[in-house]
């Protein structure tokens, strides 16, 4: 049996239980923390325990939960940052204070690289695709490896749900243009790790999901 190009584990963060994903390419075992937004030896021991080099940070949004220690992260293993899309650099910019009224420990940061619609992020010899999905937040992104058919899309879209817009900046027409433009289009085989909660695939989604289900637009 030949082993996957890309392997996941998630890891929940801070008291929101955010999805942290560690994700890493078999071939090099190099490897990235998708959304590390707290709890760090937690995520440090997470990738000892797969063996795994981090060589980089990358960030969907700005929210505290899933981002507000990224950049100490970042500092510690010396490695870059990548994300998310510079919409939400308002929220980046809130993290050492903004954070603490969710009681989460943040610190502002300022990416290596902002990523746009398109964009491709590598992991070892894996190579991610960058969807701008805007919505929730000015700034999201999703990262989609096509070959494992599989996307993490942070807070875009949650197994039976969809991301809060009532933040600063949010839309929700935004977000179900983000949803079923650019997600839906990626493949109803497409499985995917949300911000919160249990995995799900798109195919479920547009079937049952009371916000996104094929059959709420006729």
């Amino acid at each position: 049996m030949t082993m996957p190009p890309l392997k996941a584990a998630i890891v929940p963060v801070t008291p929101f239980q955010q999805n942290c994903t560690l994700l890493w390419c078999t071939a090099t075992n190099r490897g990235a923390f998708v959304d590390p937004g707290g709890d760090l030896p937690r995520l440090k021991a997470a990738a000892a325990e797969h063996g795994v080099t981090i060589e980089k940070l990358l960030v969907t949004h700005g929210h505290v939960d899933h981002c507000g220690q990224t950049g100490i992260l970042a500092k510690e293993l010396g490695v870059p940052i990548e994300g998310p899309h510079e919409g939400d650099r308002f929220w980046i910019e809130q993290l050492g204070g903004g954070g603490n009224s969710f009681g989460l420990e943040g610190e502002t940061f300022e990416p290596d690289r902002w990523l746009v619609d398109g964009d491709q992020v590598t992991v070892g010899d894996l190579t991610l695709d960058v969807i701008h999905c805007p919505g929730h937040t000015p700034g999201h992104v999703v990262f989609h490896h096509r070959p494992s058919q599989l996307a993490i899309v942070g807070d875009v879209l949650f197994q039976g749900s969809i991301g809060r817009t009532d933040f600063p900046r949010g839309n929700h027409q935004q977000l179900i243009d983000s949803i079923t433009g650019k997600l839906w289009p990626l493949g109803d085989e497409t499985a995917f790790v949300p911000g919160h909660g249990p995995m799900s695939n798109f195919a479920h989604e547009r079937r049952t999901n009371s916000f996104v289900a094929d059959s709420v637009f006729g």
